[in-house]
Formats: C-alpha cells, structure tokens, sequence
C-alpha cells in the first residue's frame, strides 16, 4: 500500500466505527505497562507510541514531566484521543505520520508498538521502519513490539498481515536490538473472539 492509501484506510476505520469496537482495543494494556514502568521508571525518559492512535496507554502513562508522544498515520484517530484527554492533551506531543517515511527529531528512551510492524507486509517497508527505530531510540534504550503471533489471524481490518514469533521478529529486526524478553497475549475483542498476540522487548544496543 501507499502513504496516502494507508492514510485513508485508516481514517475511513476510525470514522466509521466506535473505538471501542475496534477489534484492537483494550481498556487495560497491561503487558505494556508493567514493561514500561520497569523499563523506563525515570519521569525524563522520553516515551513514544508508535500507532497509538485511540490507545488508552497515552492516558495511563500521562504525568507531569514525562516527555510522552504518540504518533498514528490517521489524524481522524489522534483527533479522538486529543478530545478524550481534553485540556490532558496539551501535555503530549502528537504526531501524525507514516512510520515509514516519519523523520525523527529527537531521541527516545523507549519505543511502543502494539500492531503497527505486522501491518508491514512489503520487505521496503519493514527496512524503513526499523530504519526510522534504529535513528529515533537512543542508545541503551528500549523497544517493544507487539504484533499477531505464529498462531494469530492472517488478516486484520481486512488487511493481511505478518504473524511473528520472538524469535523471526527479532531475527527481521537483525543487528541493533538485542531481545530481552518475549510474552504471550490472548487478546479478547470486544466481539468475544480470542486474538493471539506476541510482545517482544528489545534493547537497542550501545
């Protein structure tokens, strides 16, 4: 797909139904959260949340000092969580861009993706992807990725996808990232079905 394909894609999902119907959501994000505050316990420690679009994350992880940003490709899904947090807002920095051709202009201590990388089909844009990584995490820090395990579905919002174990992510990754850690997620939709998820913890080496 393209920029602008992917783009409107998205915005036409996030217009078109509920957020909290979205077969990703999740009120609790508690894999993500408890590595976060181990991994990144210091309030200075830049955080970004790659595709976070309507996430709850930016609202549990918001407290004052801590350099949080969120960026989705769809501003349509930004636009529901700057109305949601409300004057919470203005603490956080948002960014709508395609992680594929984002530049980044700061670093970060830990990078968040729940679902944005196994949407990445096209080998291009894998390496783009891990490119913009590699530049945007500092030194030391941290990276976690969620996507759909071996086991998960082929498709998701009638796209298909690339299903992961620990291991073949950290093997797309190559030379950087070094895996810390890997855990497995049943993820209930909101319709009742069972998605099998994989969160894979990197850290970006010296």
């Amino acid at each position: 797909m393209t920029v602008s394909s992917r783009q409107s894609h998205w915005d036409t999902v996030y217009t078109s139904k509920e957020e909290t119907s979205l077969s990703w959501f999740q009120e609790k994000l508690d894999v993500s959260v408890n590595w976060i505050r181990r991994e990144a316990p210091m309030v200075e420690a830049a955080i970004i949340d790659v595709g976070g679009g309507t996430s709850r994350l930016v609202d549990i992880l918001l407290e004052p000092g801590r350099p949080l940003s969120v960026l989705d490709i769809s501003s349509k899904a930004l636009a529901i969580s700057q109305i949601r947090l409300g004057a919470r807002a203005e603490h956080v920095e948002w960014i709508c861009a395609d992680v594929t051709v984002w530049k980044p202009s700061t670093h970060y201590w830990l990078w968040h993706d729940r679902a944005v990388f196994h949407f990445l089909t096209e080998a291009r844009d894998r390496a783009a992807y891990i490119e913009t990584m590699r530049r945007a995490v500092l030194p030391g820090g941290r990276a976690i990725i969620a996507s759909f395990s071996l086991e998960g579905p082929e498709k998701c919002s009638n796209l298909p996808v690339c299903r992961y174990s620990h291991e073949s992510l950290a093997q797309e990754l190559g030379t950087g990232f070094e895996l810390l850690e890997g855990v497995w997620e049943d993820h209930r939709t909101p319709s009742g079905a069972i998605q099998k998820f994989q969160y894979t913890l990197f850290a970006r080496s010296v």
